[in-house]
C-alpha cells in the first residue's frame, strides 16, 4: 500500500474527502518525522513505538575490491510493534 492508497482506505473509513484525507495523513507523517528529527518518542498503545537510534561510525568493504569503506555514524528511525499490533497479524 503505498501513500494515496492509504489516504482512500482512511477516506473510507472515516467518511472524509480524498483530499481532507490525504492531509490528515500527511499531517501524521509530519508530526512523526518532526518529533523524532527533534530526538523524541513517538508511543501509540496497542499500535507500536517510533524512536530515534543512534548509529556509530564503522568501517565496511567494498564487496568489488574489497577496499575499506569508511560508513558515517548517523541517527536512523525504530519502530517497534505494540502487543495490539502483535496479536492482530498472530490471530
Amino acid at each position: 500500500m503505498n501513500k494515496n492508497e492509504l489516504a482512500a482506505a482512511v477516506a473510507e473509513k472515516t467518511g472524509l474527502g480524498k483530499g481532507e484525507a490525504a492531509s490528515a495523513v500527511d499531517a501524521v507523517f509530519d508530526t512523526i518525522t518532526g518529533t523524532l528529527k527533534s530526538g523524541g518518542d513517538i508511543r501509540i498503545l496497542g499500535f507500536g513505538n517510533f524512536s530515534v537510534s543512534n548509529r556509530a561510525a564503522t568501517t565496511g568493504r567494498n564487496p568489488l575490491t574489497g577496499a575499506p569503506v569508511d560508513i558515517p555514524a548517523k541517527r536512523v528511525a525504530k519502530f517497534s510493534a505494540g502487543k495490539g499490533l502483535k496479536d492482530a497479524l498472530n490471530g
